[in-house]
């Protein structure tokens, strides 16, 4: 089920009455519970198999790390949790690698890497291991030492609106607050109801109409001029903003309803002046989640500027494979490894020069960062959506200005006026939020015909102007 549709919101508003029906704090955890396992069944029931099977042996892990907090029952949840990720997301990768390196070397590797590898992804399965390996490195560093009933445990894990794409979560922030779920209250609900209207909007109006244009251009990438290839990454860019913050803010607001509070995942990113600001607001939860566990673990800058330069790589190759079995995916995150080494190199130098004390030099740098920042994201982003590297180096080459092409493919007016009218609506959002604070008070006020008059409207507008239901782009990771 899609947050998206109407099946979902059914399913929702049935479990939001069976929620308000609850006595006791056991009920409304089981109700929680309940839809929250039918929510993920709905994708693929035999998928509840594994789900049941992972969070019941790391929650015998995460026992016996709590009363011990034994090194080797850590490496072993390690090596449980990321080798089994690596079997089920990773081993088809791994095979055909071999494979083509066999062929490159006239080695007997056969006519082709097995088939049986390939087998599909289950959903969210990135998403609620990170969850589990977080409190288990947290017990083990002293950070958390709350125990977790097993209730609360499946409910941490399950808890639908984050479970399959985020927010990553650590449990100082959700646990405390399933243990103590309170009734439903008018105002979470309104509240909730208005955030999550947001999220759909970005993911109806915006995300499902860009995902047209970004997929008929980038399967002709032989035919992409200069302003085309840089339209095309343009609108995929938008695209997972809106498709990846839209659900962000959708699980917030259905949360929200519940009376749980989870963090914000996305703050403007494309405002960024620099990439490593870009970080700090593009998908925040796993950002910090490599700083972290993985940045931190491998000596981040306590070693030497060297270790902390090789360290900064070693964590955007690994965030980027995070994201796909794919050696596109690997590159996408040597890019940004790149720049943010890149970034960090220059700050040495400009503090050496003194450039930074100048405040013409510092407001400069500041201006230009934003233009140097979005193209070098955007270039990125061509290697993440491409099907292949040969059509990613295509795209590049057109948008540098480099590609041949004979025709040229044709884009509707209208569709262009989408693209680089969502692209001022981002820029402009912090403005736009802004504005929406200072009225939501005023909005509570509203009678409520005219609320519910204003909800009908922007109903319809997402009826008629909303495009056909796609699924969110990080279903995929």
């Amino acid at each position: 089920m899609l947050f998206s549709s109407p099946t979902f919101l059914l399913f929702f508003a049935v479990l939001l009455m069976f929620y308000a029906g609850a006595r006791n704090y056991r009920e409304r955890a089981a109700v929680i519970l309940v839809g929250s396992l039918i929510f993920y069944a709905s994708w693929k029931p035999v998928y509840l198999i594994l789900l049941a099977a992972s969070v019941s042996l790391n929650y015998l892990i995460y026992s016996g790390l709590s009363a011990t907090r034994s090194k080797r029952l850590l490496v072993a949840g390690l090596v449980l949790n990321l080798g089994f990720l690596g079997v089920v997301k990773y081993l088809g990768m791994a095979l055909e690698s071999l494979w083509t390196l066999g062929t490159w070397f006239d080695l007997p590797v056969g006519a082709a890497p097995p088939g049986w590898a390939d087998w599909a992804l289950p959903l969210g399965i990135s998403f609620y291991t990170f969850h589990m390996l977080s409190v288990m490195i947290d017990v083990y560093r002293g950070e958390w030492t709350h125990r977790i009933s097993f209730r609360a445990w499946w409910l941490y894990v399950t808890f639908f609106p984050h479970m399959i794409a985020g927010p990553i979560l650590r449990a100082s922030e959700l646990v405390e607050q399933l243990e103590s779920l309170q009734p439903l209250k008018a105002e979470f609900v309104k509240l909730g109801a208005l955030v999550f209207m947001v999220g759909l909007v970005k993911k109806v109006l915006f995300a499902d109409n860009l995902s047209l244009l970004t997929d008929d251009l980038f399967s002709r990438p032989d035919m992409l001029d200069f302003y085309l290839a840089w339209l095309a990454t343009t609108s995929f860019a938008l695209q997972i903003y809106f498709d990846f913050s839209g659900y962000s803010e959708m699980a917030i607001g259905l949360a929200l309803m519940f009376g749980v509070t989870l963090p914000r995942n996305f703050l403007h990113p494309y405002t960024s002046r620099s990439v490593r600001e870009f970080w700090q607001r593009w998908h925040i939860t796993l950002s910090r989640w490599l700083r972290d566990y993985l940045y931190f673990s491998l000596g981040g800058n306590r070693r030497g500027k060297s270790r902390n330069l090789a360290n900064l790589m070693i964590t955007m190759l690994l965030g980027g494979l995070w994201h796909g079995a794919a050696w596109t995916f690997v590159f996408w995150g040597f890019l940004h490894g790149s720049y943010l080494v890149l970034h960090r190199l220059l700050l040495d130098l400009y503090s050496r020069l003194g450039v930074l004390s100048n405040s013409f030099s510092a407001r400069l740098l500041s201006w230009l960062g934003w233009p140097v920042t979005l193209a070098l994201v955007w270039i990125s982003w061509v290697f993440f959506r491409a099907h292949s590297f040969h059509d990613a180096w295509t795209i590049t080459a057109a948008m540098l200005g480099l590609g041949e092409t004979t025709e040229v493919a044709s884009v509707r007016s209208y569709v262009q006026l989408l693209v680089w009218g969502s692209l001022l609506l981002t820029l402009l959002e912090p403005s736009i939020e802004r504005l929406l604070r200072q009225g939501l008070r005023r909005w509570g006020q509203l009678h409520f015909t005219l609320r519910g008059t204003a909800y009908a409207g922007l109903a319809l507008t997402l009826i008629v102007f909303g495009g056909s239901s796609q699924k969110f782009i990080y279903f995929d990771f």
